[in-house]
């Protein structure tokens, strides 16, 4: 965690309750894109002093402790849309506001993160919000996905090599015509 204006580098962090593409659910409303990530207790205890939104998750099992998580926003419509990179044996991809609902599904090996604090005052009570500001998510490719992963997508203007597509073919019998 380094502070810049504020902001709060998160390198190497899990992330959950994934909502990238803003849908409806029992603790959202539609349109809302949003996610929790979870946090060491030191960085927790650190966020929470400064004025962070710091929850807890409960113990799944008896004698385990709680896990400390922020819950983060991801606004496309405000001043500053966020940066949203995947990455991949290929290289990196910057998703689109449509393209970044993507990560709900994907499997994460691991999670860069910066998120911007929003500074809010409501009836007494006060905090600061995380938005996220950018996200460098390294996909976890199974072993066809890297096996095929320097065959180029149809449609990506670069022909496909297929090898031995010149071989001639030896076939026993005789041509019949009607």
């Amino acid at each position: 965690m380094a502070p810049n204006d504020g902001h709060v580098v998160l390198e190497d962090v899990r992330i959950v309750f994934k909502n990238f593409a803003g849908k409806e659910g029992k603790f959202n409303r539609e349109g809302d894109r949003n996610f929790a990530v979870l946090l060491d207790d030191d960085v927790a205890r650190d966020m929470l002093a400064d004025g962070w939104n710091i929850k807890w998750l409960k113990p799944r099992e008896e004698g385990e402790p709680e896990q400390a998580y922020l819950g983060v926003s991801v606004n496309f419509r405000g001043p500053r849309p966020p940066l949203v990179v995947l990455i991949t044996s290929r290289g990196r991809t910057n998703l689109s506001e449509n393209e970044c609902e993507l990560l709900d599904w994907a499997d994460i090996a691991m999670v860069d993160m910066i998120v911007r604090p929003y500074s809010w005052a409501v009836n007494g009570a006060s905090g600061i919000k995380a938005y996220l500001k950018s996200i460098f998510v390294t996909i976890r490719e199974d072993e066809l996905e890297l096996k095929y992963s320097n065959v180029p997508e149809i449609g990506s203007g670069e022909p496909l090599a297929i090898e031995g597509a010149s071989r001639q073919y030896d076939y026993e019998g005789e041509i019949v015509e009607d």
